[in-house]
């Protein structure tokens, strides 16, 4: 089921758009470099991931703390994660002529003084949840979405064959800074609390990504930011857009309430942590390895493998996860879906659409996210306390298990939809 090393990618298929004819674009049947200066890339793009995605995805340890110092209920506090990830979605089209007007480098550069401020700014809002709310959700959200479009649709300008292992490995440094941010966390909390956790984490997130992001370089133009109306005429791409705008439902459920639910069980915090770092641990290594598998069978059918994963795992397994044992196994099986999402989408983006025609096509696609990642969470925190919250027991997460489950086997439906019209065969690349 691999692609033959020569084969080029259909475009045929869906409407023109005016960004394929543009002169300046890196057309997909054009010789990419396929390592070079882009590995450069990938491993900057993966330190920047390392913060931006490892924080939220270990949102979870300080909901806890805050939780327990009476700043906010737990689904509030989610509401706060969520916004912040949610730019990646409102702002993605906004984002995308940014890029366009100023170029990469300077955009990571703007992202990471606001994502790293942000941070920083946090820690004086312990006593205000509208505080926080601006400073951790919208200002370091407006770095978030930035951040995304520049290390998610930039590596399709150095590759083609590996394209999945080069996203991969970029999004699999947001699983691994998860597992690393998840533990450093819960440690700083226990030992200079929450405000210099927030300072710490904000000047080390400046240290690194700042020079990180002036490495960046574009190998074209890109295209004009705005939206191909023309796209909505193309079956598959709704059936992508809107699989993807389900699939971000429960995408942040796990991540936000596993250090809850470890309370449930008795398990102490400094244990839940470790198990969040699992949880991301995993993420990484299911964003490379589904990254990787991109390339073998193709990067929808790794999409669809990915939302199943995360699927099972809280259909059939969180809500038998009454010990220790199997919430760890939980945890692992969940994670590497998770991380195989995002790790997909923009390759079968990239597959379906080519590489010059990644920034607009995945901009116009994460739009669809913002509901999910705005609610999805904040929802699973409205079910938990509709059956009696965290203090009623483990019983109590089950609704919102089942509720996150299905969404994801819903958008496994919707994406199998892409595949199928793309090709009927089972066995064929796609």
């Amino acid at each position: 089921m691999s692609r033959p090393e020569g084969e080029s990618i259909e475009l045929a298929s869906h409407p023109p758009t005016p960004s394929a004819t543009s002169a300046t674009a890196i057309h997909e049947h054009d010789d990419l470099p396929e390592g070079g200066y882009g590995w450069v890339i990938v491993a900057c793009c993966s330190a920047i991931t390392f913060f931006y995605v490892g924080l939220p995805y270990s949102w979870g340890v300080i909901q806890v703390r805050l939780t327990e110092s009476g700043l906010a209920k737990p689904s509030s506090l989610a509401f706060v994660g969520s916004v912040a990830t949610c730019f990646v979605a409102v702002g993605a089209l906004a984002n995308a002529r940014i890029l366009r007007a100023i170029g990469t480098r300077n955009a990571a550069v703007v992202a990471s003084l606001l994502y790293g401020g942000g941070q920083i700014m946090s820690s004086w809002s312990m006593t205000s949840f509208a505080g926080l709310l601006i400073t951790n959700g919208i200002i370091a959200g407006i770095g978030v979405g930035i951040f995304f479009l520049c290390c998610g649709s930039l590596p399709a300008q150095y590759f083609k064959r590996r394209r999945g292992l080069a996203n991969g490995l970029v999004i699999g440094g947001g699983g691994l800074g998860g597992g690393v941010m998840s533990v450093t966390m819960n440690y700083l909390l226990d030992r200079v609390g929450v405000a210099w956790t927030f300072r710490i984490i904000g000047l080390t997130t400046l240290a690194v990504t700042l020079p990180a992001s002036l490495m960046l370089k574009e190998r074209t133009r890109r295209g004009t930011a705005h939206i191909e109306w023309s796209y909505f005429r193309d079956p598959k791409f709704i059936l992508l857009f809107l699989g993807g705008g389900i699939a971000t439902f429960p995408v942040l459920v796990p991540a936000f309430f596993i250090p809850q639910y470890a309370t449930s069980l008795g398990i102490s915090t400094s244990t839940a942590a470790f198990i969040l770092a699992g949880f991301n641990l995993s993420s990484f290594f299911g964003r490379v390895g589904f990254g990787a598998l991109c390339d073998y069978i193709g990067p929808v059918s790794s999409l669809i493998l990915a939302l199943l994963t995360s699927a099972v795992s809280m259909l059939a397994i969180w809500p038998v996860s009454k010990s220790i044992g199997p919430f760890i196994l939980f945890s692992i099986i969940s994670g590497a879906g998770n991380g195989g999402f995002f790790s997909t989408v923009p390759s079968a983006v990239g597959h379906i659409y080519g590489g010059h025609r990644v920034p607009i096509a995945l901009a116009m696609i994460v739009t669809a996210w913002s509901a999910g990642y705005f609610l999805g969470a904040p929802i699973a925190g409205w079910i938990l306390e509709k059956y009696g919250g965290c203090a009623a027991g483990t019983q109590a997460f089950r609704p919102a298990m089942y509720y996150a489950g299905t969404m994801s086997l819903g958008s496994a439906g919707l994406i199998f939809g892409v595949r199928q019209i793309l090709t009927p065969s089972i066995l064929s690349y796609a």
